[in-house]
């Protein structure tokens, strides 16, 4: 069985506090080493982790700090999606207000007050006038990876304090349920084509 991951793009400290907090709510595992502004650990020592905890799934961050083209958080990023261990179920891709031009494509959005939206959000979580793309700095090479569902969020464990993770971290976790709800209807319409399959042939 792969490890099922979803890839988190922020990892400072009110993003740590933020996921693991969500991450005991939904019985999974928050890789709390993975956190760092930017990320420490290499793609290799991530899958390492992810592929000892026996809990499901397994969320782990990625930053770069604004690093100029691709930086360490997203290095990492590339060699755990690569990895035939790991099945990533999605990301939740983190606004930042950044003087880069870094950005991805987004299949949803969600602003701060848990509306869900086909445009981007900015860091504070409020609605963005971009049509399904959202501004980062840990984002672009989420484009260039199989990804099937990429989630966008304002910045994780702030948003005006509306996502604190002592309030329950609340656009994090919907973040993250939208991510396995998605995976888990995708997973049963792919049991019932190979079922109608199976049938078919008998």
């Amino acid at each position: 069985m792969k490890k099922r991951v979803i890839l988190i793009t922020d990892g400072d400290l009110y993003a740590l506090k933020a996921v693991e907090h969500v991450a005991k709510e939904i019985g999974g595992r928050c890789i709390s080493h993975s956190w760092g502004n930017p990320s420490k650990l290499t793609g290799e020592e991530l899958v390492s982790l992810i592929l000892s905890t026996p809990y499901d799934p397994v969320l782990v961050m990625f930053d770069d700090c604004g690093y100029r083209g691709e930086g360490p958080g997203e290095r990492a990023m590339r060699v755990v999606c690569n990895h035939p261990e790991v099945e990533v179920l999605g990301a939740i891709a983190v606004a930042s207000k950044t003087h880069l031009a870094e950005w991805t494509k987004v299949d949803v959005s969600i602003d701060r007050f848990g509306e869900l939206s086909a445009y981007g959000v900015d860091k504070s979580g409020l609605p963005d006038m971009e049509f399904g793309r959202l501004d980062g700095d840990t984002v672009y090479i989420l484009d260039e990876l199989d990804i099937p569902y990429i989630v966008g969020v304002g910045d994780i464990g702030k948003m005006a304090g509306i996502d604190h993770a002592e309030r329950g971290a609340p656009i994090t976790k919907q973040a993250i349920e939208l991510i396995l709800e998605r995976s888990d209807h995708h997973a049963s319409s792919k049991r019932r084509n190979t079922d109608q399959e199976e049938n078919h042939r008998q």
